[in-house]
């Protein structure tokens, strides 16, 4: 029986890419450098803020420090000051999660987002939906490390097995895996099908309502 389901933030709930872009480009553009395309973007993120850049600063061939700290402070100050700009939560995930605590399941999130703008962003396009919100934060290692994911289990009093951890890139497969946790890859994100089932997807949905499904087939 399903008691817990953990989701991913950007990418699962939240359709960021043309906000990451955004503020990504204009980092770049301050310093010089070329915009890259909104849809490479969806390659490039998905381990957090530190690793987006360097990703970034290696797609238009750049590689010192002194430029990776400079594009670093003005994309994390400029996405803070006004993280919702073009961010919208993705169609049915609501309406999924409302469903899921009529049911009695308890519903996390976990992402690579910093902690602080993860607890915001949840906030607004979640309310009080979510029970618990663990982000990147000093002393917790990112994912696909599952530390993350162990405390969540551990503060809901539940097994892997009891838990569907649902997320859109290699690196939530792996994180749901390592926490033994089954994994739900979703396509509506910023990865495809080839991606999430090369990393252990147990699972894969199209649409957010297709996830009752899973979880019925449990009792």
């Amino acid at each position: 029986m399903i008691k817990l389901c953990v989701f991913d933030l950007d990418g699962t709930i939240a359709d960021t890419i043309t906000t990451i872009a955004y503020y990504a480009n204009n980092a770049l553009n301050e310093y010089g450098l070329p915009s890259i395309d909104k849809e490479r973007y969806k390659i490039l993120v998905g381990d957090g803020a530190v690793t987006l850049i360097e990703r970034m600063l290696s797609e238009v061939g750049v590689s010192d420090k002194e430029t990776f700290n400079k594009v670093y402070n003005k994309y994390i100050k400029d996405y803070d000051d006004d993280f919702m700009y073009l961010t919208e939560v993705y169609e049915g995930v609501t309406e999924l999660i409302e469903e899921l605590i009529k049911r009695g399941i308890k519903v996390a999130v976990f992402t690579n987002k910093p902690e602080m703008t993860a607890l915001k962003v949840v906030d607004i396009l979640l309310g009080e939906r979510v029970d618990l919100i663990i982000g990147n934060s000093d002393g917790r290692p990112k994912k696909p490390d599952p530390t993350g994911l162990f405390e969540i289990l551990d503060a809901f009093n539940v097994t892997g097995d009891e838990c569907l951890y649902i997320g859109d890139t290699s690196t939530d497969m792996k994180t749901g895996n390592g926490g033994g946790c089954h994994t739900v890859g979703v396509l509506w994100g910023f990865r495809d099908k080839k991606e999430l089932v090369k990393n252990g997807a147990e699972f894969i949905i199209e649409k957010p309502d297709e996830m009752l499904e899973i979880i019925d087939n449990f009792k």
